[in-house]
């Protein structure tokens, strides 16, 4: 990561241990070649807008106060507001959330929605705490970082160990700060508060849309196509699930438990079930476990990393025999493992372009809490698969034009769209 000393870092980050931000900073150098006279304008996409740190003092059923750290990035807001989820997990850094903000801000870019990129975090393992603690964490972190929300400034929605409760309470405490019901703070929320039917599917949903758009590229059929999933839950377990209907063969999954593989395909259907009973897919019925190493190293048509950033590194690329990855999780390929996939040949649909399906339903949930007018499940549906396709057929356009990945060339495409918003916007004052 040394040929990042020639950023102006900010002084917070640790230049030697740069974590996800550096990924993000080495993405915007190879794409910065391809920007033309935006080129000028690079040095936006390298730092966050506004950083919030907050402290959340909550006390415990035990009666003992604890503290947790929370954080709100809004890495830009020149084509709209902020959009972005919150994670709960014990590992969240502001590196990682100010990585997770910039690339949602070239997700929403990338598909063409009139949002920024934001996202939110909290340093916590929610299992170690009861529903009625983990409301009032949530509670106090949307109090602490409610002067920079909003339904016109940055929208909240789930994302790792958060869920439709966790916005529901959020929706609830910025209203009544506010004195209002505001729906449109948060997206992801109970259908009951202003959520959007399909919206839970639409990550997994979009996953699927672009990887049958990428088998068809690739000339392989989707049905019999052996398809590894990483991750089983609500995007990789949907996309197994809209993959085994469409007729292909579930031949590996992994999550946290474990990994279970079947040559001839696993029956999803009870899986998922298996996992709803369990809480993971260790064990699963009619399937042999296989050791965390070996899944990388499985022949298969398609790989889905659906899980935490990461994963794909230069230890395991070598091993990786898929033929297409498309990228369910953030940032789950590290830019050496692309070097070595892409070298391989290997065809690789990014997370920018392949898992944006949640925010674009997120979009639609918005719209339609502004308007009080609601949409069937179908249209929704049919309105995510018409905008994935438009956008992976605009991206792969551009991959074409430049002769370059599909990953740099969804950069290239969001990055012009940014800068362009910048530039005509000016600076002020």
């Amino acid at each position: 990561m040394s040929q990042h000393n020639t950023h102006a870092l900010p002084s917070y980050l640790d230049p030697g241990h740069l974590g996800p931000w550096g990924i993000y900073l080495e993405q915007v150098d190879r794409v910065t070649p391809y920007l033309g006279r935006q080129a000028k304008w690079v040095e936006t996409l390298k730092r966050p807008k506004r950083v919030l740190i907050v402290d959340i003092p909550v006390e415990l059923d035990d009666g003992t106060i604890a503290h947790f750290e929370g954080y709100r990035v809004q890495h830009n807001v020149s084509r709209g507001p902020g959009k972005g989820g919150v994670r709960y997990h014990q590992d969240v850094t502001l590196s990682e959330v100010m990585a997770l903000a910039a690339w949602m801000s070239v997700k929403a870019a990338a598909v063409n929605l009139p949002f920024g990129g934001a996202k939110g975090g909290i340093r916590i393992d929610p299992r170690n705490y009861s529903r009625a603690e983990l409301e009032r964490i949530t509670r106090r972190y949307t109090s602490e970082i409610g002067s920079i929300i909003g339904p016109h400034k940055d929208i909240p929605a789930p994302d790792v160990n958060t869920n439709a409760q966790t916005m529901a309470w959020m929706m609830d405490t910025y209203s009544m700060n506010q004195g209002a019901t505001t729906t449109g703070v948060v997206t992801g929320k109970p259908i009951a508060l202003g959520g959007s039917l399909g919206r839970v599917e639409a990550t997994g949903r979009g996953v699927f849309v672009v990887g049958t758009a990428a088998a068809e590229q690739n000339g392989i059929p989707v049905e019999g196509a052996r398809i590894c999933v990483q991750g089983f839950g609500n995007v990789g377990g949907t996309a197994a699930r809209l993959f085994y209907e469409a007729g292909a063969k579930i031949v590996a999954v992994q999550d946290h438990t474990g990994t279970v593989h079947n040559a001839s395909g696993l029956d999803v259907l009870r899986l998922l079930k298996h996992v709803e009973e369990t809480g993971g897919v260790a064990g699963a019925p009619d399937s042999e476990p296989l050791n965390a190493d070996e899944f990388w190293g499985l022949d298969t048509d398609i790989l889905i990393p659906a899980a935490l950033e990461g994963q794909i590194h230069e230890g395991n690329a070598d091993r990786i025999r898929a033929r297409i990855i498309v990228e369910g999780a953030n940032g789950p390929t590290t830019p050496e493992a692309d070097d070595i996939l892409n070298d391989k040949g290997i065809f690789i649909v990014p997370d920018v372009l392949a898992n944006a399906g949640g925010v674009t339903v997120s979009y639609f949930e918005w719209v339609q809490d502004f308007s009080s007018f609601f949409w069937t499940e179908d249209e929704i549906n049919a309105r995510l698969e018409r905008m994935m396709h438009t956008a992976y057929s605009s991206v792969a356009g551009v991959a074409a034009q430049h002769k370059v990945s599909l990953r740099t060339a969804a950069f290239i495409a969001a990055c012009s769209r940014i800068l362009e918003a910048r530039e005509v916007r000016g600076l002020y004052p």
